[in-house]
């Protein structure tokens, strides 16, 4: 519980928050979120639920399980789902300099829909191998 109270208080002074305003949004009294922090009481599970509902993080960070303050799902996609425009797939094709330079690829020879078929499938492919070697 050591790591919970100390995360809670420095989640508390990175959002600017202070405990009567977590109290508030988190539908227990100031006393207890004081008693959380100074680590004579220990929360329910649903309120831990609650608090990192509101402090923007996960229950496994307040608890010290992970030093990860969101949740995998929370982190964007750096890829588009799909290209639908010829100029968006030939910005993020040329992006891609050792893939252009490696192909031989030229953009400028292919047309709008040959650039959206090489820069979607390049895409799936990058989105492959992304999920095969995340850690």
């Amino acid at each position: 519980m050591d790591k919970f109270k100390k995360r809670l208080q420095t989640l508390l002074e990175e959002r600017n928050m202070n405990q009567k305003e977590l109290a508030k949004q988190s539908g227990v009294t100031e006393v207890t979120i004081s008693r959380y922090i100074n680590g004579s009481r220990k929360p329910r599970i649903e309120i831990v639920n609650k608090l990192a509902e509101v402090l923007n993080t996960t229950t496994d960070y307040l608890l010290g399980r992970t030093d990860e303050k969101n949740s995998p799902k929370d982190k964007k996609d750096p890829f588009p789902e799909e290209f639908t425009s010829p100029e968006d797939a030939v910005k993020f094709l040329l992006e891609q300099n050792v893939i252009m330079g490696f192909g031989g690829f030229d953009v400028n020879t292919m047309s709008d829909e040959e650039v959206l078929e090489f820069a979607n499938e390049l895409l799936n492919q990058l989105r492959i191998l992304s999920y095969k070697y995340k850690k």
